[in-house]
């Protein structure tokens, strides 16, 4: 059931939405060579706390940490460690939620640490542009599978695959709630979209095929063929007009 939110609600998820763009700005001047992805994870969970608000991701479902960050081949829901070094070349997603008064709101983006080749930078810029034309589809009367169509439309365009293991998703007072938001299909098909609707949408783009596969650890998901992967995510709210991005100052 898709639970349309009131402007009371929508009003707590922007506050989280905030805090979580500025953690974002935060993070584009933290993130460098040498650093372990558990000093990156600790320092989002002490500015998050510092704001009044709750981690989303920490314990969920057992996740371990505040922040997932995944590396390179790594699509989503790497697990934060001290043994693990960031280093020059590498691009880094950083995917992380918070909750305020009960509400929570959920982003991601990938970051490149230095230089990196063209092709690699291509493919950042693809998958944040399908993202963009994924809440310019975000209208009232639009169907939720034109939003899935815009990120897969572009995406493949470009010569890139989308990641169909994971999909973006309703949000509000559950970190997942409905519906579920592919980023591959065909358009004018699925729920009408309506005021009060609050999506995440979160396109996962590989620079190789689509097919992923789980870690040991259970959590971190990879490219099956070891290409390299990009993700970025907003919450966003269907108004009666133009979206609003709730993670987005």
């Amino acid at each position: 059931m898709i639970v349309l939110k009131s402007e009371r609600e929508i009003a707590l998820m922007r506050r989280a939405g905030h805090i979580l763009a500025d953690v974002m700005d935060r993070l584009r001047a933290l993130v460098k060579p040498g650093m372990s992805t558990l000093d990156v994870d600790a320092d989002v969970e002490a500015f998050i706390m510092g704001r009044d608000a709750r981690p989303a991701f920490k314990g969920y479902r057992g996740f371990p940490a505040t922040v997932c960050i995944s590396i390179n081949e790594e699509v989503v829901h790497g697990i934060p460690s001290a043994r693990r070094r960031i280093k020059d070349g590498d691009i880094v997603g950083l995917d992380l939620g918070c909750i305020v008064d009960g509400y929570y709101a959920d982003c991601a983006f990938t970051l490149a640490v230095g230089e990196v080749p063209p092709v690699v930078q291509k493919l950042l810029d693809v998958t944040r542009e399908s993202l963009d034309l994924a809440i310019k589809e975000c209208w009232p009367g639009r169907r939720l599978s034109d939003v899935s169509h815009a990120v897969q439309a572009h995406v493949e365009a470009h010569g890139f695959s989308v990641v169909r293991a994971f999909v973006g998703h309703g949000i509000g007072r559950a970190l997942h709630e409905d519906p579920q938001v592919p980023n591959f299909g065909d358009p004018g098909r699925g729920p009408q979209l309506r005021p009060g609707m609050v999506l995440a949408l979160e396109p996962m783009v590989t620079m190789g095929g689509w097919e992923v596969t789980i870690l040991d650890d259970g959590w971190t998901a990879v490219t099956k063929d070891g290409s390299l992967a990009a993700h970025f995510e907003h919450t966003v709210v269907v108004t009666d007009g133009e979206p609003e991005v709730l993670t987005r100052r």
